[in-house]
């Protein structure tokens, strides 16, 4: 039971969070559910990593760290090369 709350209280910091980040509203829900994966997938890493960790600071952190590795993608579609 304590891990669903522990889930569902790291969603809500996400979504009040991850805004400031990344501009989300030209990005697709597709977009959207990947940083927060990698969010999360991050916070769980760094706060089994460092037990001295608070949760807003590793929250805060993996934030940052998904913002900066979506600031230089293409925010346009995919398009595989069809030439032989």
């Amino acid at each position: 039971m304590s891990r669903v709350l522990i889930l569902i209280a790291i969603l809500g910091v996400l979504h009040a969070g991850t805004a400031a980040a990344i501009d989300w509203k030209h990005q697709s829900f597709a977009v959207k559910r990947q940083v927060a994966s990698m969010v999360v997938d991050c916070m769980r890493k760094r706060m089994s990593r460092d037990r001295q960790i608070s949760y807003n600071e590793a929250a805060k952190q993996c934030r940052e760290e998904v913002g900066k590795q979506f600031e230089g993608s293409p925010s346009g579609p995919l398009v595989a090369d069809t030439k032989p």
